[in-house]
C-alpha cells in the first residue's frame, strides 16, 4: 500500500473553512481527481485519510498536512497536480512525498507564525516583545471544551520579535483621500505543547503583561510547522526525512545496477 503525504493551504477566504468544510472538499477531490484511495474495513468504509495538527478557523496557513493510502500506486508528481486542479482556489497542494520515514506526526514539534497587527505602532510592539520575552511566566485562560484552562502562554515561545513594519493605506472618513494607518507584523515560533498555546494566547499574554491591545482581530498566518531546530530556534522541513530516505533509495538501487552491469557484459 502506498502512503503520499501532502502539503496544503489555506489562503484568502478559504481560511475561514473549518477542518470538516475541508474534509468534505478534499474527498470530493480524491474523487473528482479519480485517486485510487485505500478504504477502511467495516460497513461504513471511508478513504484512508490522516489529517495532522490542523489550523483554527479563521487562520490562513501555508503549512497543513494530511496523508493518503493508495489502493494502487502512483507518482506522486501526478497526485500533486491532479489534487490541486480538483480544488478550489485557495485551498492548494504545493508540496508531496512519498511517506518512507514512520513518525510523521511527532515532527510537527512546532509552528510558526505571522500576525498582521492593523492599527499598532510597530514601536510598541517592539516594546512589548521585550517585556514579553523577559518575563519568566505568563498565564493566560481560555475556554476549551473541558471548560476555562489557565496555562502558561511564555514556556512555549521560543522566539518572538516585530518584523517588516510599514504604514497600511487606508481610507479616510468618507473621502477618496488615503490616510497612512500604523501596522505592525509579530513572528512568532510556538512549540506544541498540551494544552496548545496559539497566536492569540501570546496576544492575550502581550496585553497582560505590556498592555498591547490591537484595536482590530490581527490577520494571522502560520507559516510553517514541524521539527524545531533548537540552536536556530526555527522551524524545519518535516518532509526531509522522507526525501532523505527516497535518495538513499535511489543511490541503493543505482549502486546495485552498477555492480551487476560488468556480469551482464560478460554473459
Amino acid at each position: 500500500m502506498q502512503r503520499v503525504r501532502l502539503r496544503y493551504t489555506k489562503r484568502g477566504r478559504l481560511r475561514f473553512t473549518s477542518h470538516r468544510d475541508f474534509q468534505r472538499a478534499f474527498e470530493r477531490a480524491l474523487r473528482r481527481a479519480g485517486v485510487p484511495m485505500a478504504y477502511s474495513a467495516g460497513f461504513t468504509p471511508h478513504p484512508k485519510v490522516s489529517y495532522a495538527n490542523a489550523a483554527p478557523t479563521g487562520t490562513a496557513s501555508e503549512a497543513e498536512y494530511l496523508e493518503i493510502a493508495l489502493a494502487a500506486p502512483r507518482e506522486v508528481a501526478w497526485l500533486k497536480e491532479r489534487l490541486d486542479e480538483s480544488l478550489p482556489a485557495g485551498l492548494d497542494i504545493v508540496d508531496a512525498v512519498d511517506a518512507r520515514v514512520s513518525g510523521f506526526a511527532e515532527r510537527l514539534e512546532a509552528s510558526c507564525w505571522e500576525l498582521r497587527l492593523e492599527g499598532v505602532e510597530p514601536a510598541d510592539v517592539e516594546r512589548a516583545v521585550k517585556v514579553f520575552l523577559a518575563t519568566s511566566s505568563v498565564e493566560v485562560s481560555r475556554e476549551t471544551k473541558k471548560g476555562i484552562r489557565t496555562f502558561d502562554a511564555r514556556a512555549a515561545v521560543t522566539a518572538l520579535e516585530a518584523t517588516d513594519a510599514y504604514a497600511s493605506p487606508s481610507p479616510s472618513g468618507g473621502s477618496d483621500a488615503l490616510v497612512s494607518v500604523p501596522c505592525a507584523i509579530l513572528r512568532l515560533v510556538v512549540r506544541h505543547l498540551t494544552p496548545a498555546v496559539r497566536p492569540d494566547d501570546v496576544l492575550s499574554g502581550l496585553r497582560i503583561v505590556a498592555d498591547l491591545a490591537p484595536p482590530v482581530p490581527p490577520g494571522v498566518t502560520r507559516l510553517a510547522q514541524g521539527p524545531l531546530d533548537e540552536e536556530s530556534g526555527t522551524v524545519t522541513d518535516p518532509f526531509a526525512p522522507d526525501r532523505d530516505a527516497a535518495m538513499a533509495a535511489l543511490s541503493t538501487a543505482a549502486g546495485q545496477q552498477a555492480a551487476a552491469a560488468p556480469e551482464i557484459t560478460g554473459q
